[in-house]
This record gives C-alpha cells, structure tokens and sequence, in this order.
C-alpha cells in the first residue's frame, strides 16, 4: 500500500551520499576500513563510554554482549513489551528469558516485577529505553542489579541520546546495545553498537564479532600476508565500511534530527492534549525524550483498533508497538507461557498505537494526522 504519511521516513542529506559513494568510488576497504574505527570512536564519545563496538545489527550485538558477559545459562529478566530480538538475544546466548511486567509512563521495565522475578538463577537484567525516553525505573532496576550481583544490560536500540538527569541512556549498566536500523534516530541501514567502560568486554567483543580472529589493528585480515590465529568460536557480525561511513554522516547530523523530531513531539502533544481519550507520552521535568517513536494511548482495545483501521483508510500508516513476546508462538511452545501470565503487559498492548513521526514531518501533515483521528473519537 502506498501511504500519503508513512509510519517514518529516514533522515538524510546530500552529505550521507557524499559519504557512501567518497567510500565506494575508493574502490578497496569496503568490508573493513578506517571508518569504522572512526565510527565507534565517536558513539563511544557521544555515549560517555570507554569503548563502542559496532555490529552489522542491534540483535547481533545484544547476543554479543551477553556471550561476552558469560551469560550462557540461567535466567535473564526481559520485558515482553519489546521488539522480539530482546529476548532472542537471550535464548541463541543459551540463556532462558523471564518474562516481567512493563510500566505505563515510560514503557519500560516494571521494577516492582522484577523483584518478584527474581530466582537462584537469575543472571542478568535487560530494560529498555521505549522509543526515546530512558525507562522510569531504570535507577531502580540498576539498584536491584547491584544488591543482587546481577548483570544490567541496556537495550538502548531506540534511544540514542536520550537522557535522565542529564543522563545518558547506556550508561547506567556495565554494558548497553543501541540500533541504527532504518527507523532509529540515526541509520546505517542495518547496524548495531554496544558501549562498555570494560576493556575485558570490549576485547572478547572484537572476538565474537569477527570468528574469534586476534587481529593487530581493524582491517588487518584484508590487508596483510600474514597467518592469523582464531582464539575463540565467533561469528560474522562486523558493520561493512559503507555502513559506518554513512554512520558517521548521520551522526554530524543527530543534534539537529533530534530538535526536529521534539518539535513535532511538542506539536502532537498540544494537539491531542485536548482529546480525553488520548494519552500521550510526554517526559518528566528529569528526562529528555528523543522521540524515536510517537506512541498514543487509548483507553481500550476496541477504540485502538477502530483507530487503527480509520487512519488506515486516510492513507496514514500505524504500528502497535508492541504486542506482547510471551504470547508468541515459539515462547508459547518452548515456555508455556500463556494468556493472562503478564496481565498488564497484555492490556497495555491492546491500548497503544504509533503514529507517524520523524524529523520531515510537516505540521500540515500533523494537522491532518490529528484531524482524522478527531473524526474517528471525537
């Protein structure tokens, strides 16, 4: 279907070309060349981490650093309000995911759940931050992490920049993943990072991520003679030079990406503040929401998807992000997990729907947005 406002539109410029074709008229290092160093240097600096890592995407780097961190067995505590790759992650690590109640202001990790997820064999925590905003709860969750010798792993995929006082996302827990898939507030395409102050970490990362291979410095298998010794079993996760030069385009350009989207943000909220059966999401006084994603709250399920098929019909695409993971059917086989186990998640699920937002968004288009859905609810 051809939308007249889609669900997002990558941002970019004459620059993020520029940068791609500089890398392909070079004609060598298109799989591994300096960019890619220069890349992660400067999330890593971003972030206000020692070390950045990139991946060739988020799933492949969260599955990293939880091999990296030994997290091979147990249990992980995982929302279930998440993209599905959460809790993949987990299992291909060899782990067993624990599925924990999510929260209605930021959508993130419940921290009162978790305490009662808590076993013998919980390893390790993972939170998210939904679509921009750093999870309510997360100062919370570290506290728990630390009184109970528990790893914190941040899945940050969706909000680069975000911060809590003065904060920024990945950087309450050891080790923490970001995306750059095509909808993320800056894209490679496809494409991940993990960050971590730990040089232990960041080198048995840069094992995993390229078939346990010890190379001298970045590139060195394309560029040299020489015999290489492979340490570890690992895989093929690496970003390809194109990816991170694009990377680093994007990157010049997240302060100004992240203004924009605010300003629509702002511009949803003063309209859809006026409409009783809408929640939004807005930040505390604490917080600093990015808006990756613009996600609207009704008050049942039935309303929600009446809005859906409404906005569908004026050529606006929608998302529910997200549905719940433990009533998918591989976690309902191989868990038991079933209906009413996580009743909260379950119901918030059936309320929420994303609506368009990204930094090209026109206020006219707003307008419009918000014009459709005064028709369909009043």
């Amino acid at each position: 279907m051809k939308w007249r406002i889609p669900l997002f539109k990558s941002y970019w410029d004459e620059d993020d070309i520029e940068s791609v074709t500089k890398i392909i008229k070079r004609g060598t290092h298109w799989a591994a060349g300096p960019e890619i160093e220069k890349f992660e240097k400067k999330i890593a600096d971003f972030i206000g981490k020692k070390y950045a890592l990139s991946f060739n995407s988020g799933t492949s780097a969260l599955h990293s650093v939880l091999i990296a961190h030994g997290i091979n067995s147990g249990e992980v505590i995982v929302p279930s309000f998440t993209f599905i790759s959460t809790s993949n992650s987990v299992v291909l690590a060899g782990a067993k995911p624990v599925f924990a109640e999510t929260e209605e202001e930021s959508y993130g990790l419940d921290a009162e759940d978790i305490k009662d997820k808590l076993t013998k064999k919980t390893k390790a925590i993972i939170p998210i931050h939904y679509g921009g905003l750093v999870s309510r709860d997360i100062k919370a969750i570290k506290e728990i992490s630390e009184d109970n010798n528990i790893l914190l792993i941040e899945d940050a995929a969706e909000s680069l920049g975000a911060k809590m006082d003065g904060k920024m996302a990945g950087t309450f827990g050891p080790s923490a993943m970001f995306s750059f898939c095509q909808n993320k507030i800056i894209t490679t395409g496809e494409g991940g990072a993990i960050v971590t102050d730990s040089e232990k970490i960041y080198q048995k990362l840069k094992l995993l991520r390229s078939h346990g291979r010890v190379e001298i410095k970045p590139g060195d298998y394309f560029s040299t003679t020489k015999n290489m010794d492979y340490t570890h079993i690992g895989y093929n996760f690496r970003m390809s030079t194109i990816s991170a030069a694009l990377g680093l385009s994007q990157l010049k350009k997240i302060n100004k990406n992240i203004e924009m989207r605010r300003k629509n943000a702002k511009y949803f909220n003063e309209k859809l503040s006026k409409i009783p059966k809408i929640k939004t999401m807005k930040e505390s006084k604490n917080q600093y929401h990015i808006y990756q994603m613009y996600t609207i709250q009704l008050k049942n399920g039935r309303d929600r998807d009446r809005l859906q098929n409404h906005l569908k019909k004026a050529g606006i695409m929608t998302k529910v992000y997200f549905e719940p993971i433990h009533l998918k059917t591989f976690y309902k086989k191989e868990y038991k997990y079933k209906e009413g186990d996580l009743p909260k998640t379950e119901e918030l699920s059936k309320k929420v729907l994303t609506i368009p937002l990204y930094p090209s968004l026109t206020l006219s288009e707003i307008d419009y947005i918000v014009d459709k859905i005064i028709d369909c609810i009043g």
